[in-house]
């Protein structure tokens, strides 16, 4: 059954004269994920977000936002998102509580019902004991908090963020994944840009990774990992080498095992790589094989690759 989309785009570009920052995008994001747009500096990513946020116009192609056209409803596109740009618009002399409150009523939301959601914003984003505090004495990471509860004054159905982490230290980063991860178990829609591999590893469920204005892959990170991985590398552990050679004879004739490779020896022992598309239940039956056969197994562990390795493989220059 194929997931129901929230934010979906055909062939999306953007030129800036000659240069073309957007070629052909094709995005998928379903409802109630939380989808990390992954690229380096220069990919396309804000240029992407400004075409989904109705603030700049497509060259060609189409995009769709909560079912509405960016182009032929763009005001209907504006009351469905919450958009957080990668810079802060400070506003001086006014005060946290005033922030929202000023666009709570760009929103239209009544002057009787703005008091309760200003509290309950506040307090979503942990910034209830610094309501009087002016905006602009905010440091980076509490700014970064106090623009998440804007986009979130008129109950958007989806969040659209640009580096949401970008600049903040260690500690701040975690709290905005933390907060990112709440709000998608409210029911939101997470979109967000990012060149840091750490924000998608630890909290997405769907990623797209752009380079140069093109998408290179996407989709759910079970299926990322089968695209970047399309293997798995199982390394069995064994005394010695007479041992290891039963194991690759053991190995080389099942079904699904596509490669098995005698590995350096390490700490003494013998090990054997055996390349496995099969499942875990496949995995299982290999390990099942080789107890059967009284081989002796010191290890058997499958090396899993880290997104920034898999991610490495298919793009130029993304980075951590």
């Amino acid at each position: 059954m194929a997931e129901e989309l929230i934010i979906e785009t055909h062939e999306l570009v953007k030129s800036f004269g000659k240069f073309t920052a957007v070629k052909g995008l094709s995005l998928a994001v379903p409802v109630g994920s939380i989808y990390g747009f992954v690229g380096p500096n220069g990919a396309g990513k804000t240029t992407t977000m400004r075409m989904l946020t109705t603030l700049t116009r497509p060259s060609n192609g189409t995009a769709w936002v909560a079912g509405h056209s960016v182009t032929s409803e763009p005001r209907a596109v504006r009351r469905s998102i919450g958009y957080m740009p990668d810079e802060f618009g400070v506003y001086d002399d006014m005060r946290v509580w005033e922030y929202l409150d000023f666009f709570a009523a760009c929103y239209d939301i009544p002057e009787n019902e703005r008091k309760r959601l200003i509290n309950d914003l506040l307090e979503l984003v942990d910034l209830t004991h610094r309501r009087d505090d002016m905006v602009d004495k905010l440091s980076r990471g509490l700014k970064q908090r106090l623009s998440l509860a804007r986009t979130l004054a008129h109950d958007p159905q989806v969040l659209i963020l640009d580096e949401p982490a970008s600049g903040l230290d260690p500690r701040a980063r975690v709290e905005i994944r933390e907060l990112l991860v709440e709000l998608a178990s409210m029911g939101k829609t997470i979109f967000f840009s990012t060149h840091i591999l750490a924000d998608v590893s630890e909290i997405c469920t769907h990623i797209g990774i752009v380079e140069a204005g093109e998408i290179i892959a996407q989709g759910s990170m079970e299926e990322m990992r089968a695209q970047l991985q399309p293997h798995r590398e199982i390394t069995v552990t064994v005394r010695d080498e007479e041992t290891a050679q039963k194991v690759m004879a053991l190995m080389q004739n099942r079904d699904l095992v596509i490669g098995v490779t005698e590995l350096k020896p390490q700490g003494g022992r013998a090990r054997v790589r055996i390349d496995f598309t099969g499942d875990d239940d496949g995995v299982a039956d290999l390990s099942q094989a080789l107890n059967n056969e009284g081989i002796a197994i010191l290890g058997f562990a499958e090396e899993i690759k880290d997104l920034e390795t898999m991610f490495m493989s298919v793009t130029k220059g993304i980075v951590s």
